[in-house]
């Protein structure tokens, strides 16, 4: 009988890599709630440095997530991972130590070119069985969720106590930590996934970036980041101004972030019972769009702004869960890890451009024209998202295929096709995997009685 939990060492996969991801993901995002009001002692500090600070590693992230990933095939997971952080921890250093604010740019774009996401993942792919993969990547995308919630509560509080120096220097350590748990607790993969379906593919990369399902999501994730790195390169700024100071903002940020996972949760239960995906994800957008007009048209009223607060990150939660999800469902077979390539790539580039975004239009405009910009960006994704279709609810396995010539292959892809609940089928001669997209009538011991068959 199928063992359908996680085994020991997936476990300890999961949470181990959860924690790298997480301990690194919460040094980006502590910056975010308080560098506009902490960094005003830097030379040539204005609204648009801000936001250039903020989002500069999503540019270098952008730029070397893919090569990265590449990188962590020819010369391991580990390794990879492990330069990455240690990159990330001298970046951290950098600003740290920076005087102006120019410097804390360089040292945030010298984080992002720690760009370890794909190499993470793909390690969690190598140390787990296909069938119980969506638990493990499930895991870490909670933990990074939370690492952005710490973030609000911890970002403020040690930038109190130890300004803005302090916190980078808190990251540096952050950053330590994990390449202590990678070397410590992190196994050894003892041979590697299919890289087809973990890493990113070259060749594979224009074809994602023209299937129109992929788009609109790819979009949204540029959309997403975009506003929320704008939003908080003007909100902490827009919250004094209304009255909150900043020692307190914590107390706002954390309770709208719990509070707002909480009303996500109906969200969530209502797609999947109605199997409408595409409706709530429509609603998520305008319970985001309902918060940023709140945010433009009562800019200077304390209350309205914190019910506006705890909607933004109820529409945020909802779709930051559900992007990846997504994703995965509508990526043709065996492409998964070049479709992630192109969405991780969107995400932070999506930051970068937030930033700039942010800064420029606090500039001219102030924050009601930042939150302005970023509601007339929310109306382009709600738009985009009337082509969508709702997700089949299909699985994805990847089974060893022993096959030795083009004829074998193509006889086992048709036999894989022809089984009850079998999807989509695929078989790649020169990496012996076949892919898999089932749905719940599908009979794993059927498939692999075919795979024993065909040689």
């Amino acid at each position: 009988m199928a063992n359908n939990g996680l085994s020991k060492t997936e476990k300890k996969v999961a949470f181990s890599l959860a924690s790298v991801f997480g301990l690194r993901m919460m040094g980006l995002f502590m910056i975010m709630p308080v560098f506009a009001l902490y960094g005003q002692h830097l030379e040539g500090f204005s609204p648009l440095w801000v936001g250039v600070a903020i989002g500069a590693y999503g540019l270098t992230q952008a730029i070397l997530q893919i090569p990265m990933g590449i990188l962590s095939d020819k010369f391991g997971r580990k390794p990879i991972i492990l330069a990455g952080l240690l990159i990330f921890a001298i970046g951290s250093l950098v600003a740290a130590n920076a005087e102006s604010i120019y410097g804390v740019v360089a040292g945030r774009a010298l984080q992002g070119m720690g760009a370890i996401a794909a190499a993470v993942l793909a390690l969690a792919a190598d140390l787990t069985r296909d069938e119980q993969r969506t638990k493990v990547m499930a895991i870490i995308g909670m933990c990074i969720g939370f690492s952005f919630a710490l973030s609000l509560l911890v970002g403020p509080i040690v930038a109190q106590h130890l300004g803005l120096s302090g916190l980078f220097f808190m990251t540096a350590g952050l950053a330590l930590l994990g390449m202590l748990i990678v070397q410590v607790l992190v196994p050894n993969p003892i041979s590697q996934a299919p890289k087809g379906d973990t890493v990113a593919a070259p060749e594979k990369l224009k074809r994602m970036l023209f299937d129109p399902q992929l788009f609109r999501l790819d979009a949204g994730i540029f959309i997403l980041h975009l506003v929320l790195t704008a939003v908080f390169v003007a909100l902490p700024l827009d919250l004094v101004d209304a009255g909150l100071v900043k020692e307190k903002h914590w107390m706002l940020y954390f309770p709208a972030f719990i509070g707002a996972f909480l009303l996500m949760v109906p969200l969530i239960i209502i797609g999947v019972k109605r199997n409408n995906t595409k409706g709530m994800f429509q609603v998520a957008l305008l319970i985001m769009m309902a918060a940023l007009g709140s945010m433009a048209m009562f800019a200077d009223n304390l209350v309205m702004l914190s019910i506006a607060v705890v909607l933004f990150f109820t529409g945020f939660n909802y779709l930051e869960a559900s992007l990846p999800s997504l994703i995965a469902k509508f990526c043709p077979v065996g492409d998964k890890g070049s479709a992630m390539g192109v969405y991780s790539t969107s995400q932070f580039l999506g930051a970068f451009c937030g930033g700039l975004l942010g800064g420029g239009a606090y500039q001219l405009l102030g924050a009601s024209g930042v939150f302005a910009a970023a509601l007339g960006l929310m109306v382009i994704w709600f738009l985009l998202t009337f082509g969508m279709k709702n997700p089949v609810l299909l699985k994805s396995y990847t089974l060893e295929a022993n096959v030795s010539d083009k004829q074998s292959a193509v006889t086992m892809a048709t036999e894989l096709s022809a089984l009850t609940g079998v999807a989509e089928a695929i078989v790649v001669l020169e990496d012996k995997v076949a892919y898999l997209k089932v749905d719940d009538h599908f009979d794993l011991r059927e498939a692999r009685a075919v795979l024993r068959s065909v040689d």
